[in-house]
């Protein structure tokens, strides 16, 4: 099995960061290539998400904010529309006493 740092399809850079130009559909070299580039593409997947919970972390704060002033106005709606039910409620009962 023939390591990265030897193959053609690597290339280093001025800070010993490996830049990958293989492609798994077109020019892999050996199946050991697959098995790395699946876990390149994992720790990739990985470094997405937690960035991704760094910044859900950030935002929840205001999140839930909005959630409370949301919730609040919906039930000062709720509250104004209230007495729309309440005279139909009070017709019903009239409507039964004739």
């Amino acid at each position: 099995m023939i390591q990265c740092k030897d193959c053609e399809f690597c290339q280093m850079g001025p800070d010993d960061r490996r830049a990958f130009k293989c492609d798994p559909f077109i020019n892999i070299k050996e199946p050991e290539c697959i098995a790395k580039w699946q876990l390149i593409r994992l720790d990739m997947l990985l470094v997405t998400y937690r960035s991704m919970q760094q910044w859900q972390e950030k935002i929840a704060p205001l999140q839930d904010k909005i959630f409370k002033y949301m919730e609040r106005e919906m039930g000062d709606i709720d509250e104004s529309d209230k007495w729309k039910v309440d005279d139909d409620k009070n017709e019903d009962e009239g409507d039964k006493l004739l």
